[in-house]
Protein backbone atom coordinates (compact mmCIF):
# COMPACT_ATOMS: atom_id res chain seq x y z
CA UNK A 1 0.00 0.00 0.00
CA UNK A 2 1.62 3.53 -0.76
CA UNK A 3 0.77 5.93 1.09
CA UNK A 4 -1.36 7.91 -1.07
CA UNK A 5 -3.17 4.94 -1.18
CA UNK A 6 -6.68 4.48 1.44
CA UNK A 7 -6.37 1.26 4.22
CA UNK A 8 -8.62 -1.68 4.51
CA UNK A 9 -10.38 0.33 7.28
CA UNK A 10 -10.87 3.38 4.85
CA UNK A 11 -11.97 1.34 1.88
CA UNK A 12 -14.36 -0.97 3.85
CA UNK A 13 -15.91 2.39 5.51
CA UNK A 14 -16.32 4.20 2.09
CA UNK A 15 -18.45 0.91 0.48
CA UNK A 16 -20.35 1.23 3.54
CA UNK A 17 -21.11 4.33 2.60
CA UNK A 18 -21.46 4.26 -0.83
CA UNK A 19 -24.40 1.07 -0.28
CA UNK A 20 -26.21 3.30 2.30
CA UNK A 21 -26.39 6.29 0.02
CA UNK A 22 -27.51 3.62 -3.44
CA UNK A 23 -29.74 2.08 -1.10
CA UNK A 24 -31.47 5.21 0.02
CA UNK A 25 -31.59 6.23 -3.59
CA UNK A 26 -33.71 3.31 -5.02
CA UNK A 27 -35.91 3.04 -2.38
CA UNK A 28 -37.00 6.58 -2.46
CA UNK A 29 -37.19 6.02 -6.02
CA UNK A 30 -39.46 3.00 -5.62
CA UNK A 31 -41.83 3.99 -2.54
CA UNK A 32 -41.32 7.83 -2.56
CA UNK A 33 -38.70 9.44 0.42
CA UNK A 34 -41.92 9.64 2.99
CA UNK A 35 -42.42 5.82 2.92
CA UNK A 36 -38.92 4.93 3.29
CA UNK A 37 -37.33 4.82 6.94
CA UNK A 38 -34.18 4.15 8.18
CA UNK A 39 -34.33 0.48 9.06
CA UNK A 40 -35.44 0.08 5.35
CA UNK A 41 -32.39 1.54 4.41
CA UNK A 42 -29.50 -0.38 6.78
CA UNK A 43 -31.62 -3.52 5.64
CA UNK A 44 -31.14 -2.99 2.23
CA UNK A 45 -27.15 -2.38 2.43
CA UNK A 46 -26.74 -5.37 5.08
CA UNK A 47 -25.80 -2.97 7.73
CA UNK A 48 -27.26 -2.08 11.67
CA UNK A 49 -29.00 1.25 11.82
CA UNK A 50 -26.98 2.35 14.29
CA UNK A 51 -24.22 1.94 11.54
CA UNK A 52 -26.47 3.95 9.59
CA UNK A 53 -26.69 6.88 11.81
CA UNK A 54 -22.72 6.88 11.93
CA UNK A 55 -22.65 8.14 8.76
CA UNK A 56 -25.95 10.25 7.42
CA UNK A 57 -28.30 12.09 10.08
CA UNK A 58 -31.03 11.88 7.45
CA UNK A 59 -32.71 10.48 4.15
CA UNK A 60 -31.71 13.21 2.34
CA UNK A 61 -28.17 13.06 3.26
CA UNK A 62 -27.78 9.83 2.07
CA UNK A 63 -29.35 10.38 -0.69
CA UNK A 64 -27.24 13.47 -1.64
CA UNK A 65 -23.54 11.85 -0.17
CA UNK A 66 -23.74 9.88 -4.08
CA UNK A 67 -23.14 13.52 -5.51
CA UNK A 68 -20.81 14.83 -2.60
CA UNK A 69 -18.45 11.77 -3.16
CA UNK A 70 -18.42 11.74 -6.61
CA UNK A 71 -17.27 15.46 -6.66
CA UNK A 72 -14.90 14.75 -4.12
CA UNK A 73 -13.81 12.06 -6.22
CA UNK A 74 -13.69 14.51 -8.98
CA UNK A 75 -11.67 16.89 -6.98
CA UNK A 76 -9.00 14.35 -6.03
CA UNK A 77 -9.00 12.84 -9.29
CA UNK A 78 -7.82 16.52 -11.13
CA UNK A 79 -5.12 16.62 -8.18
CA UNK A 80 -3.43 13.58 -9.62
CA UNK A 81 -3.76 14.42 -13.49
CA UNK A 82 -0.70 14.66 -15.19
CA UNK A 83 0.88 18.29 -14.56
CA UNK A 84 1.26 18.97 -18.35
CA UNK A 85 -2.40 18.27 -19.24
CA UNK A 86 -4.31 21.36 -19.75
CA UNK A 87 -7.06 22.36 -17.03
CA UNK A 88 -10.38 21.63 -18.99
CA UNK A 89 -9.10 18.62 -20.78
CA UNK A 90 -7.86 17.43 -17.06
CA UNK A 91 -10.84 19.10 -15.10
CA UNK A 92 -13.53 16.95 -18.13
CA UNK A 93 -11.55 14.06 -17.42
CA UNK A 94 -11.62 14.07 -13.59
CA UNK A 95 -15.26 14.97 -13.66
CA UNK A 96 -16.26 12.70 -15.88
CA UNK A 97 -14.39 9.40 -14.08
CA UNK A 98 -16.57 8.73 -11.47
CA UNK A 99 -19.39 7.73 -13.61
CA UNK A 100 -17.42 5.49 -15.77
CA UNK A 101 -19.20 1.85 -15.39
CA UNK A 102 -22.82 3.83 -14.55
CA UNK A 103 -25.43 2.30 -16.88
CA UNK A 104 -25.62 3.92 -20.30
CA UNK A 105 -29.09 3.46 -20.93
CA UNK A 106 -31.66 3.52 -17.81
CA UNK A 107 -35.55 2.88 -18.00
CA UNK A 108 -37.20 5.93 -18.48
CA UNK A 109 -39.43 4.96 -15.61
CA UNK A 110 -36.38 5.43 -13.06
CA UNK A 111 -35.63 8.78 -14.43
CA UNK A 112 -38.77 9.84 -14.40
CA UNK A 113 -38.91 8.86 -10.09
CA UNK A 114 -35.45 10.45 -10.08
CA UNK A 115 -37.08 13.55 -11.35
CA UNK A 116 -39.90 14.30 -9.07
CA UNK A 117 -37.82 13.05 -6.03
CA UNK A 118 -35.36 15.98 -6.66
CA UNK A 119 -38.25 17.91 -6.37
CA UNK A 120 -38.55 17.00 -2.82
CA UNK A 121 -38.11 20.31 -0.41
CA UNK A 122 -35.57 17.83 1.86
CA UNK A 123 -33.40 17.04 -0.92
CA UNK A 124 -33.64 20.30 -2.47
CA UNK A 125 -32.07 21.88 0.92
CA UNK A 126 -29.95 19.21 1.34
CA UNK A 127 -28.38 20.07 -1.95
CA UNK A 128 -28.12 23.75 -1.30
CA UNK A 129 -26.41 22.73 1.90
CA UNK A 130 -23.88 20.65 0.47
CA UNK A 131 -23.34 22.60 -2.73
CA UNK A 132 -20.97 25.08 -0.89
CA UNK A 133 -18.65 22.35 0.11
CA UNK A 134 -18.04 20.86 -2.59
CA UNK A 135 -17.28 24.09 -4.85
CA UNK A 136 -14.76 24.34 -2.00
CA UNK A 137 -13.42 21.09 -2.52
CA UNK A 138 -12.97 21.10 -6.36
CA UNK A 139 -11.42 25.15 -6.54
CA UNK A 140 -8.80 23.77 -4.05
CA UNK A 141 -8.16 21.57 -6.07
CA UNK A 142 -8.24 23.50 -9.42
CA UNK A 143 -5.88 26.44 -7.33
CA UNK A 144 -3.54 23.65 -6.45
CA UNK A 145 -3.21 22.81 -10.33
CA UNK A 146 -2.90 26.49 -11.33
CA UNK A 147 -0.54 28.02 -8.74
CA UNK A 148 -3.79 30.04 -7.26
CA UNK A 149 -5.30 30.61 -4.07
CA UNK A 150 -9.01 29.33 -3.88
CA UNK A 151 -9.22 31.83 -0.65
CA UNK A 152 -7.60 35.06 -2.21
CA UNK A 153 -8.24 34.45 -6.12
CA UNK A 154 -11.27 34.56 -7.70
CA UNK A 155 -10.36 32.01 -11.14
CA UNK A 156 -10.55 28.80 -8.99
CA UNK A 157 -13.84 29.24 -7.63
CA UNK A 158 -15.37 30.99 -10.74
CA UNK A 159 -14.16 27.47 -12.50
CA UNK A 160 -15.37 25.58 -9.85
CA UNK A 161 -18.72 26.99 -9.91
CA UNK A 162 -18.72 26.73 -13.72
CA UNK A 163 -18.14 23.35 -14.36
CA UNK A 164 -20.34 22.29 -11.42
CA UNK A 165 -22.97 24.16 -13.12
CA UNK A 166 -22.14 22.72 -16.39
CA UNK A 167 -22.45 18.98 -14.37
CA UNK A 168 -25.96 20.12 -12.90
CA UNK A 169 -27.17 21.08 -16.44
CA UNK A 170 -26.21 17.56 -18.30
CA UNK A 171 -27.70 15.97 -15.28
CA UNK A 172 -31.00 17.93 -15.56
CA UNK A 173 -31.43 17.14 -19.53
CA UNK A 174 -30.38 13.37 -18.94
CA UNK A 175 -33.13 13.18 -16.67
CA UNK A 176 -35.43 14.90 -18.70
CA UNK A 177 -34.67 13.50 -22.24
CA UNK A 178 -37.01 11.37 -24.11
CA UNK A 179 -35.61 8.77 -25.15
CA UNK A 180 -32.93 8.52 -22.61
CA UNK A 181 -29.24 9.37 -23.30
CA UNK A 182 -25.98 8.49 -21.85
CA UNK A 183 -24.82 10.63 -19.19
CA UNK A 184 -20.96 10.53 -19.53
CA UNK A 185 -21.08 12.13 -23.08
CA UNK A 186 -23.55 14.74 -22.08
CA UNK A 187 -21.34 15.51 -19.15
CA UNK A 188 -18.26 15.63 -21.86
CA UNK A 189 -20.22 17.66 -24.16
CA UNK A 190 -21.27 20.41 -21.46
CA UNK A 191 -17.81 20.87 -20.43
CA UNK A 192 -16.89 21.13 -23.82
CA UNK A 193 -18.63 23.45 -24.70
CA UNK A 194 -17.89 25.76 -21.63
CA UNK A 195 -14.10 25.38 -21.98
CA UNK A 196 -14.71 27.23 -25.69
CA UNK A 197 -16.21 29.94 -24.23
CA UNK A 198 -20.28 29.02 -24.83
CA UNK A 199 -19.94 30.09 -28.44
CA UNK A 200 -23.55 31.18 -29.02
CA UNK A 201 -25.07 28.28 -31.24
CA UNK A 202 -26.86 30.61 -33.68
CA UNK A 203 -23.97 32.23 -35.22
CA UNK A 204 -23.20 28.73 -37.16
Amino acid sequence: MTKDQPGLRERKKAATREALGWAALRLAVERGLENVRVEDIAAAAGVSPRTYNNYFSSKAEAIVSRHRDRVLQAAGELRARPAQEPLWEALTRSLVAPYVGAPEGPDPRWTAAVRLLLREPALQAELLRDSAGVRRELAAAVAARTGTDADRDLYPNLVASAALSALQAANEHYLAADPVVPFQPLLTEALRQLAAGLPDPSSR
